[in-house]
């Protein structure tokens, strides 16, 4: 028998937690698009209990919830922990004959889990963030068709999920909001901090992007403005963080990487700028880009700090006649 409180843990896990996190889901209030369908769920199922869990780092965190009362439980006792590993529904028919949760206090105490089915919830980049799970206080078959149904709510789920994550994107670059992306290199500022991982901010300014607002108008604008983030996303990992900040300024927060790597990436992003094509080989404009980068240091004690000193080297590249990326110490 498997003691509790083992737990599979997910081969993917460190950008599986990143993908939760960067969904800013955890500890919102309720939702209640997915309060319907967590109670459609238990009326479809005829189940007591139906959630949208959230698998986190030490815990599971109820983003939705019908007929229970707790918001959370801990990792070590969630059915939903092993559920994350495996892309089919979890299904427990009888807890009590199973040696992974026969001991598991919320199977011998309440909520006095019996039955359990849950479906994984997938993300566009491929990570199981949590599950639309049933519960039942009595043991009971669930057959494959069932199966089916739980999984195609749980795919409607993650669609609502995805609609409620476009409020963190810009529209036209699909990229993290000035407000979103403070807020998630701050939570990746604490955890580099946590864990001595280091970290480099990479401030860019599209020069002289009024010309083309002036020239060609605001639709190809836009276009060089996609053309700029498609360019710069080429040379970013799955942990990097890109947000539009204001119109033409962008930032680029480089995760786990040291002050060579990321001026070598900063270093390549714009010189594969300066040969990109696009819409305007016609005309005398090539989209060009000024940069400041600087490394996150024990003294930053917020990222504003860091995003200031980043925002210091970009004035410097822009009044040294832009074109080139300044690092600052």
């Amino acid at each position: 028998m498997t003691p509790y409180p083992d737990f599979p843990m997910p081969v993917d896990e460190d950008q599986r937690l990143r993908d939760l996190q960067r969904h800013d889901l955890l500890d919102t209030p309720p939702d209640p698009h997915l309060q319907r369908l967590v109670k459609l769920a238990a009326d479809v199922f005829q189940v007591p209990i139906a959630l949208v869990s959230l698998v986190d780092q030490n815990r599971q965190w109820f983003l939705a919830r019908y007929g229970l009362n707790a918001t959370e439980t801990p990792r070590q006792a969630a059915f939903c922990a092993h559920a994350v590993t495996q892309n089919s529904v979890l299904l427990v028919p009888d807890a009590l004959q199973d040696d992974r949760f026969s001991n598991n206090p919320l199977v011998l105490g309440e909520p006095y889990i019996r039955f359990y089915a849950g479906a994984p919830l997938l993300s566009p980049d491929g990570h199981r963030l949590g599950t639309l799970c049933l519960i039942d206080r009595d043991s009971r078959p669930f057959d494959d068709h069932q199966q089916t149904m739980l999984q195609q709510m749980a795919e409607l789920v993650m669609r609502e999920i995805e609609l409620r994550q476009q409020s963190l994107l810009c529209p036209v670059t699909h990229l993290f909001t000035r407000n979103s992306f403070f807020h998630l290199a701050s939570i990746e500022l604490e955890g580099a901090r946590r864990n001595d991982i280091p970290l480099a901010l990479l401030n860019l300014d599209i020069d002289n992007f009024n010309q083309v607002n002036n020239r060609w108008g605001h639709q190809a604008a836009d276009q060089v403005l996609l053309d700029v983030c498609n360019s710069v996303k080429q040379h970013l990992r799955i942990e990097d963080l890109f947000g539009r900040i204001v119109d033409e300024e962008l930032s680029v927060l480089f995760v786990n990487a040291d002050e060579c790597h990321s001026l070598a990436l900063s270093e390549s992003i714009r010189h594969d700028l300066e040969i990109l094509p696009g819409i305007f080989d016609h005309s005398d404009y090539r989209p060009r880009i000024s940069g400041g980068l600087v490394s996150f240091s024990p003294d930053d004690t917020e990222f504003a700090d860091l995003f200031g000193r980043a925002d210091q080297a970009l004035s410097m590249a822009k009044g040294n006649g832009r074109n080139q990326i300044v690092r600052i110490i």
